[in-house]
């Protein structure tokens, strides 16, 4: 069986386990509710409510909605702007039971808006929801400032191994267009002095512009002749 029921200015359509979020009520989270402006149940229908029929559910939470930003600009000669942010207070309840009649004798307490209610009741109502938003809010920067200690207590990643030059190496950096990262790989090819590259001849300037993977560059820079230079 299903109701359509009134709060808030708004219409609900309900049934038994239906989970809504309604327009702020006074209430607090565990407390049963009811709400009397019942538009229909079952195939009754309301003029323009239906006498003796209430929808009851249990106040899960006090809630915000998501944040709503209002911009107004005027465009007059003296023009301005303004940009307003907003998050309307809701209530999340779940439906317990549909009365089809008997909601005079139910004994629950009725659903009421916080805009008809004196603003003390309003504050009686907040204080008795704050403990529990205080409580998830400590929760939540419990969990925000254990995480960077968690980051600090992680074991740091062991920095790479400076690689020495070999024992005796000439500095191949001075020949034309070597630097840090090719000076490694001519150490890796086991090329570390100018005398070797020197002594070079066409198939070695072949077989290492192959393992280097860079055809020609070494006859274009020249290394033979500047390493002979350099050996002297």
């Amino acid at each position: 069986m299903f109701a359509v029921m009134k709060t808030g200015g708004k219409q609900y359509k309900v049934q038994s386990g239906d989970v809504l979020r309604i327009e702020r009520i006074a209430a607090v989270a565990g407390e049963t509710v009811q709400f009397n402006e019942i538009l229909m149940v079952g195939g009754s229908v309301g003029t323009p409510t239906v006498e003796g029929a209430a929808v009851q559910a249990d106040v899960i939470d006090q809630i915000k909605g998501e944040k709503l930003i209002h911009f107004v600009k005027r465009r007059r000669k003296h023009s301005s702007k303004r940009t307003k942010g907003h998050r309307q207070k809701l209530t999340l309840v779940r439906i317990t039971e549909i009365l089809e009649k008997g909601a005079d004798k139910s004994g629950v307490k009725a659903a009421i808006g916080t805009g008809s209610v004196p603003a003390a009741v309003v504050a009686e109502m907040n204080a008795a929801v704050a403990p529990a938003i205080s409580k998830k809010g400590a929760a939540a920067k419990k969990a925000k400032a254990a995480a960077p200690a968690e980051k600090a207590a992680a074991p740091k990643k062991a920095k790479a191994a400076k690689v020495e030059a070999p024992a005796g190496a000439d500095d191949l950096k001075v020949l034309s267009g070597v630097g840090p990262a090719l000076e490694k790989k001519l150490h890796a090819a086991g090329v570390t002095t100018f005398a070797q590259i020197a002594g070079w001849n066409a198939d070695d300037i072949a077989a290492m512009d192959e393992k280097l993977s860079f055809k020609g560059r070494i006859e274009r820079e020249g290394w033979v002749a500047q390493a002979a230079e350099l050996a002297k």
